[in-house]
């Protein structure tokens, strides 16, 4: 083989190694234009909780990946990171089904490593309610939870691929089952009474982080876009997983 030819070959080898890490690492966003909602659930509803207190919230506008972290998004992170990988669940792992035994830290190192952050609490549940293409839902999408998610009630006992359900009105899949997804934000049940207006990044400390959106194997009434849950920084489960968040880059 020639110099020539030679070069050519390596060329080509760093062009595929390139297309697959960026195929492996590629997110699809979606813009959610800021605005101001009714974060919470009135006390009225029957399936309201106290954390839950319906206030006003404005968020500025951001991104949001269209679905959780993948199987195979994550693991191509501990392959370039040395990073050990998580714990295989009962169901395995399949490469476009969302990540699952991963710690609140192990979210947050890999949306840092990814160039991106976990969402806040509250800008979850603006684009969990469709921000400002809301049109009233319980949950992200629909009425009927089974159009949107998957649950204890038709999931098999197990996580299923991103992306297979409907997606809500922004376009976001799987906010509503599949996974739990970490938020940056700590969890405080009084929170809501004493949040800012204006962007709440969660109180100072708490009682674990935010997790939100319900899983596979609970029942469908934890799949609605109020339903808050806090857990240990350090917990995993698998039924838990993350999706990334990310300003908007200023022009």
């Amino acid at each position: 083989m020639n110099i020539r030819n030679l070069l050519c070959l390596i060329c080509s080898l760093f062009l595929t190694l390139g297309v697959n890490a960026q195929g492996k690492n590629s997110v699809k966003w979606v813009r959610v234009e800021g605005g101001e909602f009714l974060m919470g659930c009135s006390s009225a509803d029957k399936d309201c909780y106290p954390d839950e207190a319906e206030h006003k919230v404005y968020v500025s506008t951001f991104e949001i990946a269209a679905c959780e972290v993948t199987v195979e998004q994550y693991m191509y992170f501990c392959e370039q990171t040395g990073r050990q990988k998580p714990k295989e669940p009962p169901f395995g792992w399949q490469s476009q089904h969302p990540i699952v035994n991963v710690t609140w830290q192990d979210a947050a190192d890999y949306a840092q490593w990814a160039g991106c952050r976990l969402p806040t609490e509250a800008e979850w549940e603006y684009a969990a309610k469709g921000g400002k293409q809301s049109k009233g839902y319980k949950y992200s999408g629909s009425n009927n939870p089974l159009e949107v998610g998957w649950c204890f009630e038709n999931s098999a006992a197990s996580t299923h691929p991103v992306g297979e359900k409907l997606p809500n009105e922004l376009g976001i899949y799987d906010m509503s089952g599949n996974v739990w997804e970490w938020c940056s934000d700590n969890y405080d049940i009084y929170y809501y009474k004493e949040s800012p207006k204006s962007n709440p990044k969660g109180p100072a400390s708490g009682l674990g982080k935010c997790n939100r959106g319900g899983c596979f194997n609970f029942d469908a009434k934890v799949m609605l876009t109020t339903h808050r849950r806090g857990c240990s920084e350090d917990s995993k489960g698998t039924g838990t997983g993350f999706r990334l968040a990310r300003d908007v880059k200023r022009k």
